[in-house]
């Protein structure tokens, strides 16, 4: 049988329903006009093969730029252009199977600011409203002072999408627990799911309050908010630690080793202090406490290990203490001196002293094993960032990132690829949480200094920054990607900005 063709002038067309229309007008007239077959001498078909009398779908796209409408949502121009050469595509009757398809290129992003839709100091009630999107509430309203913390949440930007998990937790709303002398609260992947590979817990004692000897199957790594702690340990080998942690310094104990802490009378409200675990199922409620393990040991079994009488026990708790009231300590000079000396690698560090990075738009303090040693499992970054600054796009090749807010407002975006990004803004004594390699910032969205700290479970520091990223491909290849001008390609930096001032 023999096909005839419909003859049909592709001429520039408004948009690309008609170019559809078109074509599969012109492919529904060919096939409805082909002839019956006759007999065939040879036994062979003598029809020749649609494809080479039809012209392909994607060469006669491919010839020119095709307008879009005006009014196409997304687009600059209004013009989608083949992403391949006219050239390469295979004319009508040469067959396409060799041939690359051609790609229409994606809109280009919305040019429009996505500011937090209010702050804290912002009047009036706040509404899940975005310009036309969205409405204000009508049934029951939740807590103001939340709705003003959490504008990215009620009103998020347009560049969210997706359902990344909840990568924010207050310590506010952590249960407390109260002891005379002090209190602990916790975090942990109970209350923040996300967070799978760190925990941590908030403790405050008075002056001589004491949290009692105790050892955990986790490391132990602190933060000193306000006073001074002295901390006390032995490590496996008999020797022996004592020293005093004032504000802005660190301790860490590895898993397994025994340790106490106590509140000096450097300051007269004591001490408070961030507690890092490395796991997310930490729980302050599953410690080793030296009297928890004494009150379940028979009484006859200690006179025995330590070669007393049974009496020598009289006085021991029947339960734990936990937090519990003691006179101050003594100086660390006065603590026993082990016959196997003190530890090689010291338990603390002395982050307060170290003399921090300044950057353009802040300053970071790095601090890992290479500097504390005995930190074989966390490494941390202490970070400023001031007014209209921010911490620089960038990820962490596979750590995940815990971050506690000591002062300031900062904003958040955490990318997880596939389209999903969601933005959570932070105050202090917010924790928060950033998956490994998932791209984010933070930004400093107050009038006053934002302090943070960044922890990974990890023994060295590491993160990619995109614009040195960006900065060290070949040019070509980021246009060709960004399309950037060459002044743009021009800025881009080839040394880590970190932390990086108002534009």
């Amino acid at each position: 049988m023999v096909f005839s063709t419909l003859p049909c002038e592709f001429l520039w067309i408004s948009d690309m329903i008609r170019l559809s229309t078109c074509f599969f007008a012109l492919l529904l007239a060919s096939l409805s006009s082909s002839a019956p077959a006759g007999p065939s001498d040879s036994g062979s078909s003598a029809v020749p093969s649609a494809t080479s009398a039809i012209p392909s779908a994607t060469s006669v796209i491919s010839t020119a730029s095709v307008p879009l409408p005006s009014s196409a949502p997304g687009t600059s121009s209004g013009v989608v252009t083949s992403a391949v050469p006219s050239s390469t595509v295979s004319a009508p009757g040469t067959g396409t199977s060799g041939a690359v398809p051609a790609t229409e290129t994606v809109p280009t992003i919305d040019l429009d600011p996505n500011f937090r839709a209010w702050n804290e100091s912002t009047p009036g009630e706040k509404e899940p409203v975005r310009g036309s999107l969205g409405a204000p509430v009508i049934g029951p309203t939740s807590d103001e002072v939340i709705d003003k913390q959490n504008a990215d949440l009620l009103a998020p930007p347009s560049t969210d999408h997706g359902s990344l998990g909840n990568a924010k937790w207050p310590f506010s709303l952590s249960h407390n627990r109260l002891q005379t002398g002090g209190w602990a609260r916790q975090e942990n992947a109970n209350v923040m799911p996300l967070a799978v590979e760190m925990s941590s817990v908030n403790m405050r004692l008075e002056a001589g309050a004491v949290r009692e000897m105790h050892w955990h199957k986790t490391a132990e790594w602190a933060y000193v908010l306000k006073g001074t702690t002295q901390v006390s340990a032995i490590d496996p080998n008999g020797k022996n630690y004592v020293a005093n942690v004032g504000p802005g310094d660190l301790w860490y104990f590895p898993a397994g080793v025994p340790h106490s802490l106590q509140a000096t009378g450097d300051d007269p409200d004591g001490s408070e202090f961030i507690l890092v675990f490395d796991t997310g199922t930490f729980s302050e409620d599953s410690t080793f406490l030296l009297t928890d393990w004494m009150a379940h040991i028979p009484v006859e079994i200690m006179a025995k290990n330590f070669q007393v009488d049974v009496n020598a026990f009289k006085n021991v708790p029947a339960e734990e203490l936990y937090i519990f009231p003691a006179n101050l300590p003594e100086a660390p000079s006065d603590a026993p001196k082990s016959p196997q000396g003190t530890v090689p690698d010291p338990f603390s560090f002395q982050l307060s002293k170290v003399k921090p990075t300044q950057l353009s738009g802040g300053t970071v303090k790095v601090v890992d094993s290479s500097t504390f040693k005995i930190s074989k499992t966390i490494a941390a970054v202490e970070v400023t960032v001031e007014p209209g600054a921010m911490r620089e796009l960038h990820w962490h090749p596979t750590q995940d990132e815990w971050s506690f807010f000591i002062s300031g407002n900062a904003r958040v975006t955490i990318f997880a690829a596939q389209s999903n990004a969601r933005t959570f803004d932070y105050q202090a004594g917010d924790i928060g949480y950033v998956p490994g390699s998932m791209g984010h910032y933070v930004e400093n969205t107050g009038n006053t200094t934002l302090r943070f700290l960044e922890i990974f479970r990890d023994e060295v520091f590491q993160d990619v920054s995109l614009n040195q990223w960006l900065a060290l491909t070949p040019p070509e290849l980021v246009k060709a990607h960004l399309g950037f001008s060459d002044e743009v390609i021009a800025k881009l930096t080839k040394t880590k900005q970190t932390v990086v001032g108002p534009a």
